[in-house]
């Protein structure tokens, strides 16, 4: 029994408790994000309830942001005043038109860094086209870090990771944003390019987890465009002797160029219980790529001819300026890398371009660069071999050729150069197979967000199967008693998710290492080191409880390409060895009790026990059964003949079986120790106080804005006429010191104030100013508020009225009720029955005719309103009207700059207690419990010829009439009373006049009733009976 003070839920109610609580998470959690990182740009695709697939858009309104953080530096003031603040970070557009101003803090086109060591060819070039940023080495994983002249020397760099979380965290508020308030999103999928490394992939994861994000998977950018690509198709079913289409998907984004080679193909597979389905395939069968090649290596061909241009000047000469001048002058190759990329564009669509750079390098040179669209080709005459090279590479590791593509789907914003466009056309041969069927900005993007509806069980999404492909070689090796051994796991066309079992002839305890081959040229990639625990011990278990030898021992374990990041992964381990055991032909203890109970699987295996010819009889006289058996037998204790044979042990086979333990192991990544657990943390608890210092700021910058709006709002105030009859003038002066001194304030020291001060500021205006508003706005509602108090006065009045009203009426009524009733006499005719009925002489008693007049006073309901009604509404409403005079009284001494004594919230206070004992008066009624039904007298109506009884019947009909005439309009009154509401004095005057007027016209309908019962009675009791119908109804 549940505690007293509770009560236990029904199971309906707990079960739509968790139904909601369910549903409520679900939809928190159910939307998925699908993101495409890309060296310049990153995109992002919503997946939720309500919303499929649709772009986040940035805070104004684009479809993609530029994948660019800068941190904005404080003034000093600024950074004295609040020594915990960051700089402001600025993101996309924004941040990249701060790099001329400030280029040592915006970080743009981050994507090729991640994962590389400082001494990579590309950082040198990344450092060479951005010189303003300072780039470091971070000491304990050797790759790329920034230090910012923002913060102090003592201040961490900030790693690419970092910074790319920063973007990361950007996009998720904004997908946030869209997706509603109250929605929070983790799940993600990230595009990467197919040539990633183990150290680049578990960059992007590092970067996402720091953003809150976790990632579902990571996606080819050539397989996302090829799963958007399937999404509205249907493809030949092979298992059905369909053809596959071949499709190549050549991507040139910003930074990189990859071509994939895709399989797209349908597939009947087994569906719930006898029924199938078909389903769609996307299969990666060969990729390569060109690192460097994109847009940002032809924007550099345009920006070493506008460096050369430069330097050739007169001008420049004359300074004796060279080209490694320029390219180490910060704010000069920001300006002029912005442009190049503006050019390159520009020339997508026309054949010329003409440009101008102001205070340029100098404040007196002012540079004019012009180009057409053939020079640009001659200046990328080197690159036509590059961009073909990736499309004839992935066919051959596709083993197939440019006869098999059905078509080269383009995506990247690269592609649109005419440059690019003539050098594919050149490669495939045929134009017509270059299709421009997908989005060239935002498949990729499409595709990932699909993936990820498709992983989440928060949505059903259509069937397909995509399936990338491992890129690169990914070898074991171990070390066993000295020698060093290696195998071949996966090779570059294995498709992801796939599993492979690995035996290893080791009985103790060892450890082996997963890498990857990245190139030729370089050394394996160490991704992971995984260590056995119980090896050794389960070979021993094995070789003292099985008798295994430690030749026959064989160790396996399964390993997998994960379907997460695509890298290799340990899933199982275990030990085992082939053992001979010998067991009977029926083999386990159930067979045996069924052949000794007679249920043997062969006849003749055993016979049932059989009842011995010398046993005693039993009760119930049955023939024993004679035994057929040709073995030997002999009779037991009870009297039963046994089979020797079942005693006889079968002949027994050897049977090999193999004995498996579960090996234990752990998995020790390579990559994550060079950035600790404790490194993680910091760098989380770093991006924790550079969100909180955002929301200090935008807090303060809020305060300010309020601020400064307030003094403009006190100027139109101290015109207000209210406000001025309200105030002295001593006070309106000093209000306008006031708002004049923080205005100045604002424009001097206040601008770079802390947010205490701020509020310090508004607050104290607002402190002088609001006295007096009060006291304005008092003097408004003052007037109303009085008049509504007086007509819940005048209304409490007229309902006392109306209450002793119904009161005398009541007590009237009762008197002239009881006084009728004394007049009359109950008189009683008894006469023979004359009745002709069969039955009408069973009766025990004569029947009799009965005038039934009441011998007592009639009982009239009590009124419903008592004196301590009365009592209580004539003392509130005194109360109330002495405390108004009072304070009318005291606020009419008092002058409009004084502080009113009379409350608008009082008088309203007031006003509600008046109404309220009003209105619990007006609802007695519906209080009280309903009046019992009256019960009809049953008599013997008898025929009789006495005009005697007519006359005694007749006079009876008269009584309750006169009892009507007097009763009637009280009752009218209470009943009437039972519907009445809070009302106006007026609406209850007319009220009770139609109560009266409405008894009056019933007293008249039940006269003329009686009357036309008087001409039909015929010496019938039926004027009697109607008699009484209508003094008790009345009564």
């Amino acid at each position: 029994m549940p505690p007293r003070g509770r009560r236990r839920l029904s199971n309906l109610a707990m079960f739509l408790s968790l139904l909601f609580l369910f549903t409520s998470t679900a939809s928190a959690a159910s939307a998925v994000l699908g993101i495409d990182i890309g060296t310049e740009y990153i995109k992002a695709a919503l997946v939720k309830p309500g919303i499929p697939l649709e772009i986040v858009l940035t805070k104004d309104s684009k479809r993609k942001e530029t994948a660019a953080v800068a941190f904005k530096p404080l003034r000093t003031r600024v950074s004295t005043a609040e020594p915990d603040a960051f700089p402001e970070r600025i993101y996309g557009g924004d941040a990249v038109a701060l790099s001329a101003r400030f280029p040592s803090d915006v970080y743009p086109n981050l994507k090729p860094l991640l994962g590389l060591k400082t001494s990579d060819d590309l950082i040198s070039e990344y450092g060479g086209t951005f010189p303003g940023l300072e780039i470091v080495e971070w000491a304990e994983t050797g790759t790329v870090g920034f230090k910012s002249d923002s913060f102090v020397k003592e201040e961490e760099p900030w790693l690419v990771e970092e910074l790319l979380a920063m973007e990361l965290k950007n996009i998720k508020g904004n997908a946030e944003t869209m997706a509603g308030k109250g929605s929070a999103i983790q799940d993600v999928v990230i595009t990467v390019p197919s040539f990633y490394t183990v150290e680049e992939r578990k960059a992007v994861i590092l970067a996402a987890d720091l953003a809150g994000l976790r990632v579902l998977s990571l996606i080819s950018d050539g397989l996302s465009v090829g799963l958007n690509y399937a999404t509205s198709r249907t493809f030949p079913t092979v298992n059905e002797g369909g053809k596959p289409e071949i499709h190549l998907v050549y991507d040139m984004g910003a930074g990189s160029t990859t071509a994939t080679v895709l399989r797209f193909q349908g597939r009947t597979v087994k569906d719930v219980g006898k029924y199938n389905k078909t389903i769609q395939e996307v299969q990666v069968l060969g990729t390569s790529w060109d690192k460097t090649l994109g847009g940002d290596a032809l924007n550099r061909v345009i920006l070493e001819d506008m460096i050369n241009k430069i330097t050739s000047t007169a001008h420049m000469k004359n300074l004796e300026v060279l080209p490694k001048h320029v390219r180490a002058h910060g704010r000069t190759m920001a300006k002029l890398w912005k442009e190049a990329e503006r050019v390159r564009q520009v020339l997508s669509a026309n054949t010329e371009i003409s440009t101008s750079l102001e205070s340029l390098y100098d404040e007196d040179f002012n540079f004019k660069y012009k180009l057409s669209r053939a020079d640009f080709d001659q200046l990328a005459s080197a690159y036509p071999e590059r961009v073909q090279k990736p499309i004839t590479e992935a066919l051959g590791i596709a083993k197939l050729s440019l006869a098999d593509l059905e078509s080269v789907i383009l995506h990247g914003g690269a592609v649109r150069t005419p440059f690019v466009q003539k050098q594919l056309e050149a490669v495939i041969e045929d134009s017509n197979k270059i299709r421009t069927n997908v989005n060239a900005d935002e498949a990729a993007v499409f595709g990932a967000a699909f993936k990820a509806a498709a992983i989440s069980p928060s949505f059903r999404v259509k069937e397909i199967r995509a399936s990338d492909s491992a890129v690169y070689p990914i070898f074991a090796s171990w070390s066993i008693d000295g020698k060093e051994k290696q195998q071949k796991l996966f090779v570059p066309t294995s498709q992801v998710g796939s599993e492979k079992q690995v035996s290893v002839k080791a009985t103790a305890d060892f450890s082996f290492t997963l890498s990857q081959q990245a190139s030729s040229d370089s050394s394996d990639l160490q991704i992971s080191v995984i260590k056995t625990g119980n090896l050794t011990d389960s070979v021993k278990q094995l070789t003292n409880k099985f008798s295994c030898s430690l030749s026959d021992v064989s160790t396996k374990f399964a390993i997998r390409l994960s379907p997460v990041d695509g890298l290799p992964e340990v899933i199982s381990g275990s030990v085992s060895c082939e053992v001979t055991e010998t067991e009977t032909k029926k083999g386990g203890v159930v067979d045996g009790m069924k052949d000794f109970l007679g249920f043997g699987s062969r006849k003749g295996d055993q016979e049932p026990l059989k009842e011995d010819d010398n046993a005693e009889s039993s009760t119930s006289t049955l023939e024993p059964e004679t035994s057929t058996a040709l073995s030997p037998t002999k009779t037991d204790t009870a009297g039963f003949v046994v089979d020797e044979s079942v005693k006889e042990e079968k002949p027994r086979e050897l049977k090999k079986k193999t004995q498996t333990i579960a090996v234990g192991f752990s998995t020790e990544s390579i990559e994550s120790q060079g950035v600790q657990p404790d490194s993680q943390k910091r760098m989380k608890a770093r991006l924790f106080a550079f969100d909180k210092s955002d929301r200090s700021r935008v807090l303060r910058e809020e305060t300010l804005n309020n601020l400064e709006g307030y003094t403009y709002k006190i100027r139109d105030i101290l015109e207000d006429e209210g406000f001025v009859a309200a105030s002295t003038e001593e006070q309106r002066d000093g209000i306008e010191e006031k708002s004049n001194d923080a205005s100045i304030w604002l424009y001097g020291d206040g601008a770079d104030a802390n947010r205490e001060s701020l509020k310090a500021r508004l607050d104290d205006l607002r402190g002088l100013v609001a006295p007096i508003q009060k006291r304005k706005d008092e003097a408004n509602k003052r007037p109303s508020e009085i008049q509504r108090l007086e007509d819940a006065l005048a209304q409490a009045n007229t309902m006392v009225t109306v209450v002793k009203q119904q009161r005398e009426a009541q007590v009237l009524a009762e008197s002239k009720a009881a006084s009728n009733a004394d007049e009359a006499k109950s008189q009683t005719t008894t006469a023979p029955s004359t009745s002709t009925d069969d039955f009408a002489d069973l009766d025990d008693e004569t029947a009799t005719a009965s005038s039934s007049i009441m011998s007592a006073a009639p009982h009239l309901p009590a009124s419903m309103y008592s004196e301590e009604d009365i009592n209580a509404i004539l003392q509130t409403e005194d109360n109330v009207k002495r405390w108004l005079d009072e304070k009318l009284a005291e606020q009419e001494k008092l002058s409009p700059t004084d502080d009113p004594v009379l409350l608008s919230s009082e008088l309203s206070a007031k006003s509600k207690e008046l109404n309220d004992v009003v209105m619990s008066l007006l609802t007695k009624q519906m209080k009280t419990p309903p009046k019992p039904k009256k019960s009809k007298s049953k008599s013997k109506t008898t025929k009789t010829s006495s005009t005697k009884a007519t006359d005694t019947d007749t006079s009876a009909v008269e009584s309750g009439a006169a009892a009507k005439e007097t009763t009637g309009p009280a009752g009218e009154l209470d009943d009437e009373m039972e519907g009445l509401h809070q009302a106006t004095p007026e609406e209850i005057e007319e009220a009770m006049a139609e109560q009266k007027s409405n008894a009056e016209r019933k007293t008249k309908k039940k006269e003329k009733a009686k009357a036309s019962g008087k001409g039909k009675g015929k010496g019938k009791s039926k004027g009697n009976d109607g008699g009484k119908v209508e003094e008790h109804g009345e009564l």
